[in-house]
């Protein structure tokens, strides 16, 4: 059966297909942008303004200038290490806290529950923060300070949570009648039936690690411990393209520039090409961690 659409029906699909392709030009484009100034001639690049739908020239020296940066390469392996490591940390303690407040026999899980929420609304403030990580757990300048603080997110926690509590009760009241434990229950059962909300998870924490940068920017000394987007903020903010660009021909200051897009690039991509891998789970897994049912 075919159902005709009114005018007013036909009217609102085409303001909603106008809308979104505008807002879609409008969140692809930058990206676009920073690619082809990228692979731009320098020089060209400085004397353009106003929209770019095409590379001015063609030139791949500031990516060979990046890539040739020893702290590029060196943020690249501590980001990639917190990522990994950080990651697995994250859903690992998050799994352990979800599954302890989803339990209805626990006797603490609604007074925990509520700690926990406070959290989200109140903290101690950055100081107490800085001196409790740095001067009383002695982590400071070291790796540790970039993995263990903010090792679970409350709003994580809560929504794997509400996850493991829509799995039937029936599934673990039947595992304890076979003897199996807590710890056989959450790795055998709970989490082999939440491999979206897992995924969810993974790529949560995963994208807010690849992006960290301030808890690296308070605790961390040593250059050699730089995450990547460190030294992504120094060259854009602080403009600290000079060793990248010696012995380059052609005016420094427009070299400089296309060294920043190629950075930008550089040390954007990794998660881009990851995303598209995880994004399907994405949906789902949000939708049957904030819906009870």
């Amino acid at each position: 059966m075919i159902i005709k659409k009114s005018l007013g029906e036909k009217v609102f699909d085409t303001f909603n297909y106008v809308f979104l392709i505008f807002l879609m030009i409008i969140t692809i484009y930058p990206v676009v942008y920073v690619v082809l100034a990228s692979l731009s001639d320098s020089n060209q690049l400085m004397a353009h303004s106003g929209i770019l739908l095409k590379t001015l020239g063609f030139n791949t020296d500031a990516y060979s200038a990046v890539l040739a940066n020893p702290n590029i390469i060196s943020g690249y392996g501590v980001t990639i290490f917190t990522v990994l490591v950080g990651t697995f940390l994250n859903v690992f303690f998050t799994s352990i806290g979800a599954f302890i407040l989803s339990r209805k026999n626990y006797p603490f899980n609604k007074i925990l529950t509520v700690m926990i929420l406070f959290t989200m609304y109140f903290s101690g403030g950055m100081i107490p923060r800085y001196l409790f990580i740095n001067d009383t757990l002695n982590m400071g300048n070291s790796i540790w300070a970039l993995l263990l603080p903010g090792l679970i997110s409350t709003y994580n926690l809560i929504v794997m949570r509400t996850n493991f509590q829509s799995i039937p009760d029936s599934l673990e009241e039947s595992a304890k009648i076979d003897g199996a434990n807590d710890i056989v229950i959450l790795f055998r059962i709970i989490l082999p039936l939440s491999k979206a909300i897992i995924a969810v998870m993974v790529l949560m924490y995963g994208v807010s690690r690849w992006n960290a940068w301030f808890d690296a920017m308070l605790f961390i000394r040593d250059r050699g411990l730089y995450p990547l987007q460190i030294i992504l903020r120094e060259i854009l903010i602080s403009n600290s393209t000079d060793s990248m660009i010696s012995g380059s021909a052609g005016d420094v200051e427009a070299i400089g520039e296309s060294i920043k897009y190629a950075t930008i690039v550089v040390s954007t991509a990794p998660i881009l090409c990851v995303y598209p891998f995880i994004q399907k789970y994405f949906t789902k897994g949000v939708m049957i961690g904030a819906v009870k049912g």
